[in-house]
């Protein structure tokens, strides 16, 4: 379960240096040689002060551990591991793409889509079968991953504790053409990746859990990076200091989801939620 061939191996190795010397990216390689020494010389396996990093600065340190209690230490101080070769590094971005619950927007082709009932969503359900679609190659890409083998491990067993759920979107004839799968952190469901296969299946998907997130007291979605696809969605920027802020009284506050070590269940189909408003009551379709 969640092994790269030797090719595949170098293959991420090859284009994780290429991605690391883009213009854009070449200026980070001399902080994280000083963590990367750093952590050699002295290592530790305190997390970072992602408050302390520079404005614009992303890298906060080296994620040497990723067992569940640090994985969840780190998602409740605004950390998440990324990176396609080495070790982990410990991420803050300085802008963060979230979504407050009661401004998710679905267009009207989607909500056309969901009314057919042609897809059925799950929670829970194939979370193996979900990380890897996640990680596996898309369309017209480069196939570059962060998912490795070690996410894929650090994360099943965060799911396996009840922390880590994923999301399955299945069409009429049985098959997993959508998906994504995220943490939970108090009120805060903080995304780690999405795919489909079919056209708006991870949006269908996506659009069911937000129901059901709003519906349990959720009240932020995190998607680490605001894109265009989830500024449709109602998703905008907040600077770093705003939303650690806000995940500071969000990340313990109680909501009515089922509690650690148990497998989330959908309440309401895709075609019930199409019908959903945000803003108003959450427990109105």
């Amino acid at each position: 379960m969640f092994r790269e061939t030797p090719f595949q191996i170098c293959e991420r190795m090859l284009l994780g240096t290429a991605w690391a010397l883009k213009p854009g990216r070449i200026g980070t390689l001399r902080p994280l040689a000083r963590m990367w020494l750093a952590s050699l010389v002295a290592p530790s396996r305190g997390l970072p002060d992602a408050g302390a990093l520079a404005e614009t600065c992303e890298l906060a340190g080296i994620a040497p551990d990723l067992s569940v209690p640090t994985l969840l230490a780190a998602y409740r101080q605004g950390l998440f591991p990324h990176g396609h070769v080495g070790a982990p590094k410990w991420l803050s971005p300085a802008k963060r793409g979230v979504l407050h619950l009661d401004n998710f927007r679905i267009s009207s082709r989607l909500r056309s889509m969901m009314r057919q009932g042609r897809y059925a969503v799950t929670f829970d359900r194939d979370f193996e079968g979900v990380i890897k679609a996640c990680a596996g190659r898309r369309p017209g890409q480069w196939h570059l991953t962060w998912i490795t083998p070690r996410i894929m491990h650090a994360y099943a067993e965060a799911h396996d504790a009840g922390h880590v759920h994923s999301f399955e979107v299945w069409n009429d004839q049985g098959e997993l053409v959508g998906g994504g799968y995220g943490v939970a952190v108090g009120r805060v469901f903080v995304i780690e990746s999405q795919f489909f296969r079919v056209s708006n299946a991870s949006k269908i998907g996506f659009s069911v859990l937000a129901w059901h997130l709003a519906r349990w007291g959720f009240v932020l979605a995190d998607n680490k990076w605001l894109t265009p696809t989830t500024a449709q969605m109602g998703f905008h920027e907040m600077p770093r200091a705003d939303y650690l802020r806000r995940l500071a009284a969000l990340a313990d506050a109680p909501h009515e989801a089922p509690r650690q070590g148990g497998r989330w269940e959908p309440e309401l189909d895709a075609k019930a939620v199409a019908d959903w408003r945000p803003g108003a009551h959450a427990d109105t379709p």
